[in-house]
């Protein structure tokens, strides 16, 4: 049973995915708005996708102070 559940799931994913993804951020983005309100829900968005994209850019060994220099105004760093 747990193979063909494996297996069944691994089809739904391989044709659906985009879909399947779609739901379950909408879904969850709807029940953030229920729980915490439409802004700081946008607000822990902006904060998920811009940790995403830090993330990202360390994985990709990126010096961290370019980065920041980036992202931040002139003289910041004093």
């Amino acid at each position: 049973m747990a193979v063909l559940n494996s297996k069944l799931f691994e089809e739904i994913w391989q044709h659906h995915s985009g879909k399947l993804l779609g739901v379950l951020l909408g879904f969850l983005f709807g029940i953030l708005v229920i729980t915490f309100g439409f802004f700081r829900t946008l607000f822990v968005v902006f904060c998920v996708v811009a940790g995403y994209v830090v993330g990202k850019r360390i994985d990709q060994k990126e010096d961290i102070m370019e980065i920041l220099d980036k992202l931040l105004p002139p003289g910041y760093n004093r």
